[in-house]
């Protein structure tokens, strides 16, 4: 039986590749048999990631996603080199804490500019290749992957400025999804919960723990590579017929219709 998920021949772009969720889903994504372009502003780390992934599994592209200018050339030297992008995974992202009514305005501006512009600058770039792709008549798979959180439909405490993009990013998700649905582009959100990477220490450390738990029916956290599975499901012929979605990944704590 052929593996619904495989990714065979599929060159895929992944934000925020040096650690975390990013490097897991670029490792099963090469797992899949796809191409990982690894994009992040850690040098260091993206090398060591493409080494480890081996030769012709990997591209590097260092730069900020919050630059347009970057993301544009990032993508056209990707479809240069490999000829076609398939797929993309929106999922840098950077975490400024304070409490509304003290949050200077550059940390609002800061996430705004990084968790969402930069979410519609890579989703912009690289749905105008795919868009225009369908329409010369390619009818290899197209899809995009926004990584959205629960801080985006329940809003969070401390973060305002993160609760505001990651609910922006489901409406990028909804609106790209409708327009570019006729051409086969694909385009869905994965809510994430508390997954064990940098970004979540403080929500799992000593004082929070406890509080965050009980409102997780499944009782526990998730880890990068237990969540990389649902990305690469979105990215995969196995979600076809599924666009404009926000997939929930948080071991039952948002629970609904």
């Amino acid at each position: 039986m052929n593996n619904p998920m495989a990714l065979d021949g599929h060159n895929i772009i992944v934000t925020g590749a040096a650690q975390g969720i990013g490097e897991a889903v670029s490792r099963l994504i090469v797992e899949l048999g796809g191409k990982a372009i690894l994009v992040d502003m850690q040098a260091d780390k993206l090398e060591a990631l493409a080494s480890d992934l081996g030769a012709g599994n990997a591209d590097i592209h260092v730069g900020s996603v919050a630059e347009p200018g970057f993301v544009q050339k990032m993508v056209d030297q990707s479809v240069a080199a490999n000829g076609a992008v398939h797929g993309l995974v929106n999922n840098a992202g950077i975490v400024r804490a304070a409490m509304a009514i003290k949050m200077p305005i550059q940390t609002w501006q800061d996430v705004i500019d990084v968790n969402l512009s930069g979410v519609f600058y890579c989703l912009q770039a690289v749905g105008r290749h795919m868009y225009e792709r369908a329409e010369s008549g390619d009818t290899a798979p197209s899809s995009i992957v926004n990584i959205s959180s629960d801080a985006g439909r329940r809003g969070t405490i401390g973060q305002i400025n993160y609760g505001a993009a990651k609910s922006g990013v489901l409406g990028l998700t909804m609106s790209a999804a409708r327009e570019w649905a006729a051409k086969q582009v694909r385009v869905n959100s994965i809510c994430f919960g508390v997954v064990e990477t940098e970004m979540t220490e403080t929500i799992r450390s000593d004082k929070f723990r406890d509080g965050v738990m009980a409102q997780i029916p499944m009782k526990r956290f998730s880890n990068p590579e237990e969540v990389s599975q649902p990305v690469c499901f979105l990215l995969s012929q196995a979600s076809s017929y599924i666009t404009g979605q926000h997939l929930s990944v948080n071991g039952g704590y948002t629970i609904g219709v």
